[in-house]
């Protein structure tokens, strides 16, 4: 019984659908969609979307729109873009897709745990991970549409990391977890990232 098992288990590890990343996967969804069925409307490039308008509860301007998103999750691969932030990107993206201007989105994107490398100057994420860090442009993509990126102070010690290693456009605070209660408290709707 235990080697017929662990035949069947072989068999299966090397199937196509077991054996593929969640990036393959999605790589292969995307190629059977026709031209345009995935976009980016506001950050461009990253946060891929398929919207439809007739679907229920869209956004509006009408509301406070008033987001803060923890990022706690690291990449499993250095050389890319942190699923964390970019699934940040998809919420911007959808908003947008729905008419929501980037002028009326209150968004707040709050890192730490494992996500904290994202946060790094290139200087010090290539010293670490011998690659640019692909988190830069994205992060730089995100505040142009007006999103706060931070960086947890107590994330950063953790890692034995300096301050001074964090790229400059990202807002230092005392704590994530402070960062998400202060604003939760200010009428902030919750999303984990």
């Amino acid at each position: 019984m235990a080697i017929t098992g662990g035949v069947v288990g072989a068999a299966l590890a090397n199937h196509d659908t077991f054996s593929k990343t969640p990036t393959d996967r999605s790589a292969d969804i995307a190629s059977q969609q026709p031209a345009g069925f995935w976009t980016t409307p506001a950050v461009k490039g990253y946060g891929d979307i398929h919207y439809d308008r007739n679907a229920a509860f869209q956004p509006t301007s009408d509301l406070s729109n008033k987001v803060v998103f923890r990022v706690g999750q690291g990449a499993h691969n250095p050389a890319l873009p942190n699923p964390a932030l970019e699934k940040v990107a998809q919420v911007v993206n959808l908003y947008a897709a729905a008419g929501v201007p980037a002028n009326k989105l209150t968004f707040v994107v709050a890192v730490n745990g494992g996500a904290t490398p994202a946060m790094l100057d290139n200087a010090h994420y290539q010293k670490i991970y011998g690659t640019d860090n692909p988190n830069l442009r994205l992060i730089s993509a995100l505040q142009s549409q007006g999103i706060k990126v931070s960086i947890c102070d107590q994330a950063i010690a953790w890692h034995h990391y300096k301050k001074d290693w964090v790229a400059e456009s990202v807002i230092h605070t005392p704590s994530a977890l402070t960062t998400i209660t202060t604003l939760q408290n200010s009428g902030y709707a919750y999303l984990e990232m």
